[in-house]
């Protein structure tokens, strides 16, 4: 059988290359702020990425079950959340920060569970790297902002958490997909109120279409090739590359210059990432911010 050029692309490079995709995306989105605003750079990326979703997986949503729908719906509408509490966190803080703070979420749910010393250690080296980059003297970085990334990064945990248990009553793709619509009916409400579809045009669709490939199309299609090739142990280490990756994207793409006490939190929070994701049991879903 011929291979397409996704099969032909090594495993370590597919995954890199869609961290890239999406602070990237994220970056893009922020380019968008001045226009639409945090909510209505959110309403693009989630309702346009439904949009692509659905036309290529057409999940079959008649024949969810109740016990489907009871899963389903509280994972669109925190996938929603996340997505959200992120742009509006990205309005108020570099994106090297706002990613390294929202990764505090997903790390603490990988050793809540655990009983070992070296993982209370990780956290420790986490809160460390938080620790210097608040603004404990009331300047610096924006505390509102900092608190929507800290709430992008428990929706992100929830969402894991939630994840996991949609994935064992729906299989495939389809559960991004189907999770992509409620996540849309959650953000469209406040995109709609903040005024953003109002000062839509032609260009700014093309744009929101872009960000929709970028955040969601390109990396899910480029994790999944990944994850099929990779274990879970070395796709989790890679994945918490995010917030070095994001912090580069901010100062290539948005030039935003970190400090060298901001640079080193950044790297603290990685490296305990990547020691708390050695252990954990799952791996950290495909779909970031």
């Amino acid at each position: 059988m011929r291979k397409n050029w996704l099969d032909a692309l090594p495993p370590v490079p597919s995954l890199l290359l869609a961290s890239l995709s999406v602070q990237a995306g994220a970056a893009m989105a922020k380019g968008l702020f001045p226009a639409v605003g945090p909510s209505g750079a959110a309403g693009l990326r989630v309702g346009l990425s439904a949009l692509m979703l659905l036309a290529v997986f057409r999940p079959s949503l008649r024949n969810l079950t109740g016990p489907q729908w009871r899963a389903i719906i509280p994972y669109g509408v925190v996938l929603g959340a996340m997505n959200l509490f992120f742009y509006l966190a990205l309005a108020r803080v570099p994106l090297g920060l706002c990613v390294t703070l929202e990764f505090m979420g997903p790390l603490l749910l990988a050793v809540s569970s655990s009983r070992r010393v070296l993982d209370f250690v990780w956290v420790a080296l986490a809160g460390s790297g938080i620790a210097l980059i608040a603004p404990w003297d009331g300047h610096g970085l924006d505390l509102l902002g900092s608190f929507f990334a800290l709430l992008a990064g428990a929706c992100w945990a929830a969402y894991i958490v939630l994840g996991g248990r949609v994935s064992q009553l729906i299989s495939g793709p389809a559960v991004v997909a189907t999770g992509m619509l409620f996540a849309t009916l959650t953000v469209l409400p406040v995109t709609i109120a903040g005024g953003g579809l109002g000062r839509l045009t032609p260009a700014l669709l093309v744009s929101g279409f872009a960000l929709a490939l970028l955040s969601s199309a390109i990396p899910f299609t480029l994790e999944m090739n990944a994850l099929r090739k990779l274990s879970s142990r070395t796709f989790s280490v890679l994945m918490s590359l995010g917030p070095a990756m994001a912090a580069v994207c901010g100062l290539i793409f948005l030039h935003e210059q970190l400090s060298f006490t901001q640079w080193l939190a950044v790297a603290l929070v990685v490296i305990a990432s990547a020691g708390a994701t050695l252990n954990a049991r799952k791996v950290l879903p495909a779909i970031e911010n």
